[in-house]
């Protein structure tokens, strides 16, 4: 279904259709030597901890995206290892009907919170932290199904 919506021109009031369309977005699994992945406490709603990741700005490529949003947030500099999954469902950002591309990437060093991260910390399977937003859950688990192989 595609939909459309109408908009007004400010100056001469003319009549305008555009489409509304999904939003780009990346999110990065970093694990860190072996001692876990690293996960950051959002500073904006929705509230939680989440996989590093953000939009894609125009004329960014999607790798590009993942290793900016990576250092945006958590301070470390990323090595991307494999694209790993894609996710779509409508709902998946409260804010927006968004896609999110994940990718799998390695770094050392410490973390630290910054942009729109509170708290980062290091996290393996099982000492996950809660709540975990957007449907990053389902992300996390496909990602250690993955591992257990």
């Amino acid at each position: 279904m595609v939909t459309k919506i109408k908009k007004r021109c400010p100056s001469c009031n003319a009549e305008t259709e555009s489409y509304l369309n999904p939003f780009p977005t990346v999110d990065i699994i970093i694990e860190l030597d072996d001692h876990g992945i690293l996960l950051i406490n959002r500073k904006n709603y929705p509230f939680g901890w989440a996989i590093p990741g953000g939009f894609v700005d125009y004329g960014e490529s999607l790798e590009d995206a993942a290793i900016r949003e990576a250092k945006e947030e958590t301070g470390l500099d990323v090595k991307l290892v494999r694209q790993f999954h894609t996710y779509s469902r409508p709902d998946r950002d409260p804010r927006h009907h968004t896609i999110s591309t994940v990718y799998i990437a390695k770094a050392s060093g410490e973390p630290h919170a910054a942009d729109d991260a509170a708290d980062a910390g290091i996290f393996t399977r099982d000492t996950l932290p809660s709540p975990i937003v957007f449907d990053h859950i389902e992300i996390l688990s496909d990602y250690f199904a993955l591992k257990k192989k």
